[in-house]
């Protein structure tokens, strides 16, 4: 963007200068001006959103998830955060579990972080894991969790469906509505890397510095069942 100044020099006569600003920030870096979020209004078996992967086949040695998430879901419940189910296994869950502590399955019993309560207003969520290592670790706005090892040696398989707002216990369905979200989620992106601790702090503030190559919430399809609405909000 340039801006046009003008100034006057000692001789009084005006003379006309030329500033150019680099312009930063949400929208530069996402290339949008309104980010969709998904609005689930209430406890249900039924409403939920299926996001359709960018990366086919869907196999992962390594990931960074994050989204955006808004609930005001409390007490003793089971939540679920995002699912990605192929025909036998869990592949992928990210939950809050009944006590609070957000929980990682990758086809087996979970890693468990313990986290601040998630409320009614905005939390910004990452979660990193590398087979290599078996490194896990979870981001609430920017800050990250003590790191556990879990999975070393994993792969994350493709075949599979990913679910917002349900849990599937089956390939093709088997939701509970007592185990759904209830709420607001945006800003699901993947990426099949681990993103440095900089990168993800920059993202909780709005700064994107590498396009998601998984699931880009900016262009990824995203299909409605029952009771959701997808809206655009500013940034």
């Amino acid at each position: 963007m340039f801006v046009v100044a003008f100034l006057q020099d000692q001789s009084g006569k005006m003379g006309l200068s030329f500033v150019v600003f680099l312009i930063t920030g949400w929208a530069a870096f996402s290339g949008s001006l309104a980010i969709r979020s998904v609005i689930i209004p209430k406890e249900s078996s039924t409403s939920y959103v299926e996001m359709i992967p960018q990366k086919s086949p869907f196999t992962l040695g390594a990931f960074t998830l994050c989204m955006r998430v808004a609930t005001e879901l409390t007490g003793a419940r089971e939540i679920i955060l995002f699912a990605y189910r192929t025909q036998y296994f869990d592949e992928l869950n990210l939950w809050r579990e009944k006590d609070g502590r957000l929980s990682l399955y990758l086809s087996t019993d979970p890693v468990f972080f313990q986290v601040p309560e998630f409320g009614p207003l905005q939390n910004h969520l990452c979660l990193t894991w590398n087979s290599q290592s078996g490194a896990a670790a979870i981001f609430i706005n920017g800050r990250k969790s003590l790191t556990k090892i879990y999975q070393k040696g994993h792969t994350v398989r493709a075949g599979g469906r990913i679910i917002l707002g349900q849990d599937p216990d089956t390939f093709l369905g088997g939701f509970e509505a007592h185990q759904s979200f209830v709420g607001d989620i945006s800003d699901v992106n993947m990426w099949d890397s681990v993103l440095s601790d900089t990168m993800i702090q920059n993202l909780f503030n709005g700064r994107r510095e590498q396009v998601p190559n998984v699931l880009n919430w900016e262009t990824v399809e995203l299909r409605q069942e029952g009771e959701v609405q997808v809206i655009n909000v500013d940034p």
